[in-house]
């Protein structure tokens, strides 16, 4: 059985079924990650795809520390969802292929692998990916 981790103590529910990112709330602002010694908040798991971007190429190591190889990686999208009445949080896509994205579009938290630490464990981070739309919108 492989070992699983977050990527950082706190960033996010682990393990949870429907995980929610935790941010802090401190004189009606929100704030994420969330701030040591802040009352904390769980954020909305659902939200819209405001905007976005593609990485193309490996990112300097470090601060990036993935388990590829200039020759092995594999691009992905990052981007901005607004989490309605919250607010904008940034992370990757579970979508890399810009055409099968826009904005405005539903997306949900997901938990994804990161990276494999030299151990065999594995590294998980929080990630957006399109929502399945039954005509409710966001929640």
């Amino acid at each position: 059985m492989t070992t699983q981790v977050p990527v950082a103590e706190g960033l996010f529910t682990w393990p949870s079924d429907e995980p929610r990112l935790i941010a802090s709330e401190r004189d009606g602002a929100i704030v994420f990650p969330a701030e040591p010694g802040a009352p904390e908040r769980l954020l909305g798991n659902r939200g819209t795809l405001w905007s976005f971007t593609t990485q193309q190429f490996r990112p300097p190591s470090p601060p990036y520390d993935g388990d590829d190889t200039a020759e092995t990686f594999v691009p992905y999208a990052i981007g901005y969802i607004e989490l309605p009445g919250e607010l904008l949080v940034q992370g990757r896509l579970t979508e890399s292929d810009p055409a099968k994205l826009r904005i405005g579009q539903p997306m949900e938290l997901v938990v994804v692998p990161y990276t494999v630490r030299a151990d065999g464990t594995e590294v998980l981070t929080y990630a957006f990916a399109p929502a399945e739309t039954t005509g409710g919108g966001t929640e």
